[in-house]
């Protein structure tokens, strides 16, 4: 890397820290930093209500929120590459979509059919959600990498990815129709995204079933460099184009289904930060985007938290209408000068 790659990512690493810092000194609890400090290094001189605040709400929502960013965001770089399509973000094949069915499937039915409102049922009933947006999201990317065997075009892909969505919502908007109020209130909640839904058991879960496969997703940067020299190109190299595309919508779409599930479907943020990166270091080689994408979703994702967190709110605003708050400006943006710049050439 040429240094002032290395300077870019170094200051992202430092924001990276400073705003896990902000995320667990900002609240609608204010608790000094020495304190803040005092806590993290396990001494127990300090109030106990304040160590179960940073312990068991801001230190995981925290970590989620960092993970959850990196993860979206290098799947959106993945779709857009897979693609070379500058919209395509992580919920373009209907994965986010799935997950959402099959939230809404558990969600909206329990109600219905079973007299007990899922939402009445605590941590029993966040374990259901999370196992339903999995198999939701993994059935339709199943789906998916079965018909990206069948169909060459990736345009042809990108439809049939939109139109799996649009079933999903039609199916999700039935099963509102016949559910109690109650269980559509639970879904809606859901829907938001909350990076303060995992906790506990789940949070550790969540960051290491994410700690194993960002690392592996690290593994199709040279295959991903390949793709974007074109199908004839990246052929004539060697490249299986249909394996290859294979493996990186199977990736991107394990990242979107993972995180769905814990979160909630997040938006935004797999489509805008990597534009942002490509802005930031003007180059396409993804031996650097790779890494930076991963880097800058994590702190967004925490500037994001940090927004809906801000001190005088009480609990917490949509994490999705902070997302597309900060991101539609970003992409916008980015959109804009590219436009500018070949203009004037």
């Amino acid at each position: 890397m040429k240094r002032p790659t290395l300077l870019l990512m170094l200051v992202i690493l430092v924001s990276i820290f400073l705003f896990f810092l902000l995320n667990l000194l900002l609240g609608s609890v204010h608790i000094p930093l020495r304190s803040v400090w005092n806590i993290l290094w396990g001494s127990t001189d300090e109030s106990i209500i304040w160590q179960n605040i940073i312990w068991k709400s801001r230190v995981p929502q925290a970590l989620t929120a960092l993970v959850a960013g990196a993860g979206l965001s290098v799947s959106g770089l993945q779709m857009q590459t897979v693609f070379r399509n500058p919209l395509a973000g992580p919920s373009v094949l209907g994965i986010s979509s799935g997950a959402s069915l099959g939230v809404a499937c558990v969600v909206l039915l329990s109600g219905a059919m079973g007299g007990v409102a899922l939402s009445k049922l605590g941590y029993m009933g966040e374990v259901a959600l999370s196992i339903a947006a999995i198999i939701g999201a993994l059935s339709v990317m199943a789906l998916i990498v079965y018909v990206s065997q069948k169909v060459k075009g990736n345009v042809t892909l990108l439809i049939i990815g939109v139109m799996i969505g649009y079933v999903a919502s039609a199916i999700i908007g039935v099963l509102k129709y016949f559910s109690v109020e109650e269980d559509i209130r639970a879904y809606v909640i859901w829907g938001l995204g909350s990076f303060a839904r995992v906790s506990g058991d789940q949070m550790i879960l969540f960051v290491c079933i994410m700690a194993v496969l960002l690392p592996l997703s690290f593994l199709l940067i040279k295959t991903m460099n390949l793709l974007l020299l074109g199908d004839g190109y990246a052929r004539n190299l060697g490249l299986n184009i249909k394996r290859a595309r294979l493996l990186v919508i199977s990736c991107s779409g394990v990242l979107v289904a993972i995180v769905t599930a814990y979160c909630g479907p997040i938006m935004f943020v797999g489509l805008a930060v990597p534009h942002l990166c490509r802005a930031i270091f003007h180059t396409s080689d993804h031996r650097i985007l790779m890494p930076s994408t991963l880097l800058v979703g994590a702190s967004l994702a925490l500037v994001c938290n940090l927004i809906a967190r801000m001190p005088g709110f009480e609990g917490a605003l949509p994490v999705n209408s902070v997302t597309a708050l900060v991101g539609a400006p970003v992409v916008a943006s980015v959109l804009f000068r590219k436009r500018k710049g070949e203009l004037e050439e």
